[in-house]
């Protein structure tokens, strides 16, 4: 017959901390191998941009890079071609390089660290300064692009704001704005000469 110190001792054993977790490759020391956990990570990121981004919807490969924003979704959901697709994310890309080069902060706050002091030396080599030049102009001759288009200040703010600010509200934008988006991705791709790229 057991003590009752004993007792608690045994009872208090069984119900420690969380049970082991089954079928898991480990370590010989015990620890879960870090291809699991990376698994289990990426299987419950995937279930909840299902759930938030494609509920109800099947045969959707929320795996897909283009999952993870919405210009990439809009495209996943058939709204835009690849050439538009492709025009976004080249116009994105630009627009980044601007931002980090001038040292202007991102306009997205999701693209920022929020609680990191960033700053620099107060004077700028003469290539740095040569360099935001070169984005800056290039910045204005995308933005002068979108803006002779018919429509032009509603094609950039649509642009501006499905491809750099991100907003998935406009995943279910009305037909009048989707066009102007369109016109607006179509006229960057001849701009950017990404068609020419593809045929040469």
């Amino acid at each position: 017959m057991t003590s009752k110190a004993e007792r608690i001792r045994i009872k208090r054993a069984s119900r420690a901390g969380r049970p082991r977790k089954a079928d898991v490759a480990r370590y010989p020391g015990g620890q879960i191998k870090h291809g699991e956990t990376e698994r289990e990570v990426r299987s419950v990121a995937l279930d909840a941009r299902k759930r938030m981004h494609f509920s109800g919807k099947r045969d959707v490969d929320v795996a897909s890079p283009f999952a993870g924003y919405t210009l990439g979704r809009m495209f996943l959901d058939g709204k835009l071609t690849a050439h538009e697709r492709e025009a976004g994310d080249e116009y994105a890309r630009q627009m980044a390089r601007y931002y980090s080069l001038t040292g202007i902060p991102f306009p997205s706050v999701r693209a920022q660290s929020l609680f990191s002091v960033k700053g620099f030396a107060g004077e700028t080599s003469a290539e740095r300064a040569k360099s935001a030049r070169q984005a800056a102009n290039r910045m204005m001759e995308l933005e002068g692009v979108l803006l002779k288009l018919q429509d032009g200040p509603q094609v950039k703010t649509t642009v501006f704001n499905v491809c750099i600010m991100d907003y998935e509200m406009l995943r279910t934008m009305p037909e009048p704005q989707l066009a102007w988006l369109k016109r607006g991705l179509t006229e960057l791709h001849w701009h950017l000469g990404l068609s020419r790229e593809k045929e040469g």
